[in-house]
């Protein structure tokens, strides 16, 4: 059975109903300004940690390698590769910055970047969207005590 839903531009696609969500991003380089950000399709993951890039994107950010992670892979080996940075990660109102594995043929949006921006996923929609409970600055938790906080 094939879904039609609208993607994150409001282009009309179809999603297959075996639950794999897609939508697009646009990805930069924050120390290299003066290049073009990419918007790209992307697989939205919540079982994959981190945002993965393919090569030739790494290519075209300019991104620099900076080490060396290991990753689990979704048939349970393990591998070295690249983790590079940094890259910002753009999403309706929503940005981030952070880190990220050049691995595979198309881009993958993990849990931390979806974290980060406070993004949820909508299974029965197969969207990506802002959390409607914090539709305007992204919000996260963090253990504190507010007894030891000053400003």
């Amino acid at each position: 059975m094939k879904k039609q839903v609208k993607d994150s531009l409001g282009l009309e696609e179809t999603n297959s109903s075996m639950g794999l969500v897609y939508s697009y991003i646009t990805l930069s380089n924050p120390i290299k300004p003066l290049l073009k950000p990419i918007e790209i399709k992307c697989l939205v993951d919540t079982g994959s940690t981190f945002l993965c890039i393919p090569q030739h994107l790494a290519i075209q950010l300019q991104i620099e390698t900076l080490e060396t992670r290991e990753a689990t892979l979704a048939d349970g080996t393990s591998m070295k590769v690249p983790y590079a940075g940094p890259i910002k990660i753009s999403f309706e109102n929503r940005s981030c910055y952070i880190g990220t594995l050049i691995i595979g043929n198309e881009v993958l949006l993990g849990a931390v970047p979806m974290e980060d921006m406070d993004l949820v996923v909508q299974p029965k929609l197969l969207l990506l969207t802002v959390n409607p409970e914090s539709p305007n600055i992204p919000r996260g938790h963090v253990k504190f005590h507010r007894s030891g906080f000053q400003l």
